[in-house]
């Protein structure tokens, strides 16, 4: 081994200790947070699968095509010239040690594939620059970290060839016909013409230009926003693997727990932190927030970086467990109006390449603000009361709540349980005048059906979705377990709703309490009637119909297809698409609670979402949500629209289809 040898060991063992200490107090801090990695290793063959897809082959990243790309080559860049560099740190240390040994052709594959993706990842860079520098979008915003990442990985493809191009020039391999982009550097520093120990050297010096660049990296990462080259695997093999993702629950009889919800940091799981760890700040979340899109205060990519932040100034006391001494979580940056701002629509999960969970975060954090702090938009109160007293978030009396059906002749459980479905009828659907035209609508194609249901009547109750979004978790508990209890003692096995909401809480979060049920949406189930001939549209309707996408059914539930497949069937329709649909549409802003809550900053999200719909000429909106009726209906109104667009429920286009 000779003096170099000696060097390189000693600076990279002071490089890679370094570095090794940065993260393995990254993940103390990780391990001091809650949870347990138990729940994360569920289905191991799709998390592998999934990890393979989204890390190796970049799908997620890819779902963004000009961006992506250039990720994605940069990615499988470094994959490939990391090869190369593994083998110069080996020859510094012993000049045999090279990768010959793998064969002729395969190291001349080798060689030519490094080639070629050092000059890709240099354009792709370039490409990254342009983007950054001269296109600037919003979502990328300025970061210095960014700027340091660009500059020495343009430094370090620049050195790689300089260190190619003077080494052909001093000493010409046998693989040098596998370098072509080298070869023309080379040919380039020809001009300078140099001696051929002269080359050897400037071929040595940018070799150690190179390693040292790689080394600088390796110190760098774990305190960058680029610690996700670290992280985004492991977020990736440990990510919720389904759209279906119930809130985890809190055991309220547990009397060791002692704070509900997150008031600080640490309150937070250890999948939460390593969601911080793992972000890229690509932006691609804040693009789609409905709320950030209407100026609203909350933007998804700024709340993971300063939780991150808050995680990083909280540094000694966590490492010191100084519990005491961790600043809240809401503080100047994080604010109680960003925490409430949000529609819980998930299009920023959707959005990410790195699968971080945002909506959880903010659920944790209303949590304590509602359950330890009573800190709450003021209409809430009311909402909350209405729940308690009257099982609905409206001020109507649980005793009105059948009126809806009067003069249709269904029966309750109670009066008949031989049915084959329970129809889940929502407080929308029993109390508010819109909602119950949508419900009267589809009883029609129930019974045009011949479909055997029943309803629960008066002993139906708020599934308690808004209090649990909300942060009101007892109250949800309360209002679930009454319901489980009824459901469970007229052994309801398969249930009907109409509301996604209901749908989603009945049919993901009611698991975790004893509510194991068949639930399908009411789009779902006239498709299905549709399509096994049970009913037959047959009236034509000579009109544009464009779809709204409700969160609560699409992006929590991936039900997309089978509310389309419901109005294609009906005769002459054109079906048409928002310039936001499936997994990308807007929100109508009525989710995660804010149905209950005033909007007083920025545009109004349902105003957006039905500036979207006007836009595409269609003379019917069709909904599939009664949130989302009230939202679009609220929306047309106010664009004065009401009388050339028609807000219509699946149900209702269907039924009057229908003979």
């Amino acid at each position: 081994m000779g003096w170099q040898g000696i060097v390189f060991i000693i600076v990279a063992s002071v490089a890679f200790s370094y570095s090794g200490y940065r993260i393995w107090v990254l993940f103390q801090i990780l391990k001091s947070h809650n949870g347990t990695l138990a729940s994360r290793f569920g289905n191991l063959y799709k998390r592998i699968l999934t990890t393979i897809e989204n890390v190796c082959f970049q799908r997620a990243v890819l779902r963004k095509r000009g961006p992506g790309i250039m990720h994605a080559v940069i990615f499988w860049g470094f994959l490939i010239i990391s090869l190369g560099t593994f083998e110069q740190f080996c020859t510094t240390i012993h000049p045999a040690a090279n990768f010959e040994f793998i064969g002729h052709l395969q190291y001349l594959t080798l060689i030519l594939l490094q080639d070629l993706f050092t000059i890709g990842v240099l354009l792709a860079v370039g490409y990254a620059a342009y983007r950054r520098y001269i296109v600037r979008p919003e979502a990328l915003g300025k970061s210095k970290d960014a700027n340091i990442i660009l500059f020495f990985i343009a430094l370090l493809m620049v050195s790689i060839f300089l260190m190619n191009g003077f080494s052909l020039l001093g000493n010409t391999p046998w693989y040098s016909e596998a370098m072509p982009i080298s070869s023309f550097v080379a040919k380039i520093l020809a001009k300078l013409e140099l001696s051929m120990d002269s080359n050897m050297a400037l071929g040595s010096v940018f070799k150690w230009i190179h390693m040292l660049i790689v080394l600088g990296f390796a110190v760098y990462i774990p305190g960058s926003k680029h610690l996700h080259l670290i992280a985004a695997a492991p977020n990736t093999f440990l990510k919720t693997l389904s759209r279906e993702k119930p809130m985890l629950p809190i055991n309220f009889e547990d009397e060791s727990v002692q704070q509900y919800g997150a008031a600080k940091i640490t309150d937070l799981s250890w999948k939460d932190a390593l969601d911080y760890y793992s972000c890229t700040e690509c932006g691609r979340c804040q693009d789609l927030c409905p709320a950030y899109n209407t100026q609203k205060p909350l933007s998804p990519k700024m709340l993971i970086i300063d939780l991150k932040n808050n995680l990083y100034r909280n540094k000694a006391s966590i490492l010191a467990n100084k519990r005491d001494e961790i600043n809240p979580i809401i503080d100047e940056h994080i604010t109680e109006e960003v925490i409430w701002a949000c529609t819980s629509c998930r299009a920023c999960e959707i959005a990410c390449p790195v699968f971080i969970e945002h909506t959880d975060k903010i659920f944790n954090i209303r949590r304590n603000l509602v359950m330890m702090e009573s800190r709450f938009p003021a209409e809430v109160q009311t909402v909350f009361k209405n729940m308690e007293t009257n099982a609905t978030p409206w001020a109507f009396s649980s005793a009105d709540r059948a009126q809806w059906a009067d003069g249709l002749g269904i029966k309750t459980m109670a009066e008949n349980k031989d049915v084959d479905f329970l129809l889940w009828v929502g407080c929308a659907g029993a109390y508010d005048e819109r909602n119950k035209k949508v419900m009267r609508a589809f009883v029609n194609i129930l019974k045009k059906a011949g479909i055997k249901f029943a309803i629960l009547g008066t002993e139906e109750q708020c599934t308690g979705d808004s209090a649990r979004r909300i942060g009101n978790e007892y109250l949800f508990q309360t209002l679930a377990k009454a319901n489980i209890d009824t459901l469970n003692r007229y052994g309801v096995k398969r249930i009907i709703t109409a509301c996604p909401h209901c749908f989603n809480t009945l049919g993901n979060e009611y698991k975790a309490f004893g509510g194991n049920y068949e639930v399908i949406h009411h789009s779902q189930f006239i498709s299905n009637l549709i399509a096994e001939g049970k009913i037959k549209p047959n009236k034509s309707l000579d009109e544009i119909v464009v779809f709204h996408d409700s969160c609560y059914l699409g992006r929590w539930n991936n039900v997309y297809d089978e509310p389309r497949q419901a109005l294609r069937s009906i005769p002459s329709v054109r079906v048409v698409e928002m310039s936001a649909h499936h997994d990308q549409g807007m929100c109508c802003g009525a989710g995660g609670g804010r149905m209950w809550m005033e909007e007083n900053i920025g545009k109004r999200v349902n105003i957006a979402r039905t500036e979207q719909a006007i836009a595409t000429n269609a003379g019917v909106v069709a909904s599939a949500c009664p949130y989302c009726m009230t939202m679009l209906c609220d929306g047309m109104k106010s664009k004065d629209m009401q009388d050339k667009v028609r807000v219509l429920d699946i149900a209702e286009l269907i039924d009057s289809a229908t003979t």
